[in-house]
C-alpha cells in the first residue's frame, strides 16, 4: 500500500514539474536552497531509513523495523499524502529547563531535525494529534511519550522553530522536545509516522550528541 502511495505522489510530482517547465533536476535530493535567516546549516546524511513493517494498528511505536542511528535520513510522505519530506534527526541535547521553561517531570529531551522537501509540491511533517502519526519517544524503559507532553509544548528555540509548509527544494531547522521522567530520558528511540501510517525509528543516545549541541544549549538559555 505504501509503495503504491509512493509512486502516486511521485507520478503527482513529475507531472506538475512537466507542466511547469522544469526539469528533472529541480527534484534533486540535495538541493542548494539554504535554511532561512539565523538558522545553522547541517550537512545531509547520505544514508537514509527504510520505514518499518506495517502492523496494521497504526500506533506509531515503530514495530518491525531497527531503528537507524542519529544523524540518518528518511524519505517520508507528506502531511494529508501531500509531497515528500526528508526528515534528518541530527542532534540530541538533554537538559532540566531550556526556553525560559522548567521540565515538569525531569528532564527536557530536545532533538534538532533538518527537513527538505524534495517534491514539486510544498510539504509539511504530520502533527502529534492524537492518531498515531508525528513523533513519539519511546524510552529505554519501553514507555511512549508523544512531543509535546508536560510543558514541552512551551519551548521555543530560536533558528530550530520553523513550522508550516515547506516549499519545493527548501529545508528548514526544526526541533522535536519531549518532556520525560529521569527514567524515560537515559537514551530512546526517537519515532516519527508520516501519513500512510509508515512509522520511522531513530536510536538516540542518553548523552548529548550530534553536531549542533552547543549551538542547540546556547539558544535554550
Amino acid at each position: 500500500m505504501r509503495k503504491i502511495l509512493l509512486a502516486t505522489a511521485a507520478t503527482a510530482c513529475l507531472a506538475l514539474t512537466a507542466c511547469n517547465g522544469t526539469t528533472g533536476g529541480d527534484a534533486d535530493p540535495k538541493p542548494t536552497a539554504t535554511p532561512s535567516a539565523g538558522q545553522p546549516t547541517t550537512a545531509l546524511p547520505s544514508a537514509t531509513v527504510s520505514p518499518s513493517t506495517s502492523t496494521g494498528s497504526g500506533s506509531g511505536n515503530g514495530t518491525g523495523s531497527a531503528a537507524q542511528a542519529l544523524g540518518t535520513s528518511a524519505r517520508t510522505v507528506g502531511a494529508k499524502f501531500v509531497g515528500i519530506v526528508e526528515i534528518t534527526p541530527t542532534t540530541v541535547v538533554y537538559a532540566k529547563a531550556g526556553g525560559g521553561q522548567t521540565s515538569r517531570y525531569g528532564t527536557f529531551v530536545v532533538v534538532t531535525t533538518l527537513d527538505t522537501s524534495l517534491s514539486a509540491n510544498a510539504a509539511d511533517e504530520e502533527t502529534t494529534d492524537g492518531t498515531g502519526a508525528g513523533w513519539q519517544w519511546i524510552g529505554s524503559n519501553g514507555q511512549t511519550v508523544s512531543e509535546g507532553k508536560g510543558n514541552a509544548f512551551k519551548v521555543s528555540i530560536p533558528g530550530y522553530d520553523s513550522l508550516g509548509r515547506i516549499e519545493p527544494g527548501a529545508r528548514q531547522n526544526r526541533a522535536e522536545v519531549f518532556d520525560l521522567t529521569p527514567e524515560q530520558a537515559k537514551g530512546g528511540t526517537l519515532v516519527y509516522t508520516d501519513s500512510t501510517k509508515a512509522s520511522y525509528r531513530w536510536k538516540i543516545p542518553a548523552a548529548d550528541a550530534g553536531p549542533e549541541v552547543a549551538a542547540v544549549k546556547q539558544r535554550l538559555g
